[in-house]
């Protein structure tokens, strides 16, 4: 079995869309609109090719973005710098064999050296204990709960401090920027960033 965790394409869109469609009720369904605002925008987002089909994909987004989703909205108001998980979805083929853990790490690598946290939601409205543990086993811990909507789910929403961003900031961010290596390049958007990127970890003006 041959994996490879690389940036969406285009051609994939087809594929991850059906894939996040047929995630279940943990899920929430995207449209191709949808789906191409985070291909234009979203700072993170990977698949997880297996023998050339995907397996999975995880997106995710930096502060200042102008997603209007109401948990990233949260962390946007509390938070000056972090890196927003918006969905993990597996296929169902390859759920059970670690690679929602291999997405983690991936993303955790990504992030610990732009941001000092990294932040997501679960949904406890149906709980689901597995996916609660397995945040609490990476290192998330619970920051606030809301409602998405007056009829909306109860979520929790979690943050991980990173503890390598200070190193990395006092070392590169603040002199200059990261090493001109590609392990460390940031996915190309079809559309410009609407604004400069801050040194994480600086306050709104």
């Amino acid at each position: 079995m041959a994996l490879a965790i690389r940036d969406v394409s285009e051609h994939d869109l087809d594929a991850v869309l059906a894939l996040n469609n047929a995630g279940g009720q943990s899920i929430i369904a995207l449209d191709a609109v949808q789906l191409r605002y985070f291909f234009e925008r979203a700072d993170y987002f990977r698949v997880a090719e297996i023998d050339g089909h995907i397996a999975g994909f995880l997106i995710a987004l930096r502060e200042d973005s102008d997603y209007q989703s109401p948990n990233y909205r949260w962390f946007s108001e509390r938070y000056p710098a972090f890196l927003y998980i918006d969905r993990i979805v597996i296929a169902n083929t390859y759920r059970r064999h670690g690679l929602g853990r291999i997405f983690y790490c991936d993303v955790t690598s990504y992030a610990e050296v732009r941001v000092p946290k990294l932040a997501c939601e679960v949904f406890l409205e149906p709980r689901d204990d597995v996916v609660v543990l397995f945040h609490g086993t990476y290192g998330f811990q619970e920051v606030g709960q809301q409602r998405m909507g007056s009829k909306g789910r109860q979520v929790s929403l979690l943050a991980k401090e990173l503890p390598s961003y200070t190193y990395v900031r006092e070392t590169w961010l603040a002199h200059g920027g990261l090493p001109d290596v590609p392990w460390l390049a940031e996915r190309l958007h079809s559309t410009p960033t609407p604004s400069p990127r801050r040194i994480a970890g600086e306050r709104h003006s």
